[in-house]
């Protein structure tokens, strides 16, 4: 059965901080719920981004996520 909206933004938060690496790929969060869609966990993460929770860190060619001021070099980052 797949977790409430709240119950996986929390077990991605809880990824995204925990996580030995800082950036994560969309994907890493699958396991957070394997019964959710893709496009939900996209979703949940796209909206933490809007409530400040997660931020968008880019390399250039990849977009990732990280939890808020863990994202790696972020004064030499492209934040999208």
């Amino acid at each position: 059965m797949a977790l409430s909206k709240e119950q996986l933004k929390e077990a991605i938060l809880e990824k995204a901080l925990k996580s030995p690496k800082a950036q994560l790929y969309i994907k890493d969060f699958y396991a957070c719920d394997p019964d959710a869609s893709p496009r939900a966990i996209k979703n949940a993460a796209n909206e933490m981004v809007r409530e400040g929770k997660l931020t968008f860190w880019s390399s250039g060619s990849t977009t990732m996520y990280a939890a808020k001021g863990r994202a790696k070099d972020e004064e030499g980052s492209k934040h999208i």
